[in-house]
């Protein structure tokens, strides 16, 4: 296959490569900026594809974002590879304080109470709701009564109110990153095309210079 790896990883570089890749977080963030500004689009067009990006990781649905992402972006009329590359905004780095400002946000909007300090019990809400998922998933094929509680709790006290809450953060999360990001975008582009124009009048300019330049033989 044309895109296969020469070197196929193992699971456990796979993981470890997400958690940090190859060269640091500090060279990710600067290829994916490169490669952003470096889109064939409309600043405006880019720069919507970046809020849809920006905008998702502060959703719940972890396995989802470049779905999500992608959709927001063909709703928008935003650059879709911009989106989907702007979903790195969300990584092991800032996950963590994401996730806190969206539940915090969450909970203060339905009224109830979020303690930051539980951090044993808001990881095992995650676990719980996966046990649940999986045993639930055996009990179809034993016959064994189906328990939901653990997902119950998850649903009331995390996905829900992170859910709702990740939706103003988001918001302004993702229009900080349109804002910032038209201008950068508007003057790569400009940069880039003068100096394409002036490698091409550097061109022209030499061979005029030279008669002989193009004739064969």
């Amino acid at each position: 296959m044309v895109f296969k790896r020469r070197d196929p990883r193992s699971w456990a570089q796979t993981v470890a490569e997400f958690l940090y890749p190859r060269g640091g977080w500090t060279r990710a963030f600067h290829y994916v900026r490169h490669r952003v500004r470096r889109l064939p689009d409309t600043p405006e067009r880019i720069a919507r594809g970046i809020w849809a990006g920006v905008f998702t990781t502060f959703t719940p649905f972890y396995t989802l974002h470049f779905l999500i992402a992608f959709l927001l972006a063909r709703l928008m009329r935003g650059n879709i590879f911009a989106a989907l590359m702007s979903t790195f905004f969300g990584n092991p780095l800032t996950y963590v304080p994401i996730g806190v400002i969206s539940l915090q946000t969450g909970h203060f909007l339905l009224g109830t109470e979020f303690d930051e300090l539980a951090q044993r019990s808001f990881a095992g809400k995650f676990v719980d709701a996966g046990t649940d998922l999986k045993n639930n998933l055996v009990a179809l094929f034993n016959g064994q009564p189906a328990d939901w509680h653990g997902l119950e709790v998850f649903y009331d006290e995390i996905f829900f109110p992170y859910m709702v809450g990740g939706l103003i953060p988001g918001a302004v999360a993702g229009t900080i990153a349109y804002v910032v990001s038209v201008p950068l975008i508007r003057a790569y582009q400009l940069r880039r095309r003068r100096k394409i124009m002036a490698k091409f009048n550097e061109i022209k300019r030499r061979a005029g210079a030279d008669p002989t330049a193009g004739e064969s033989g």
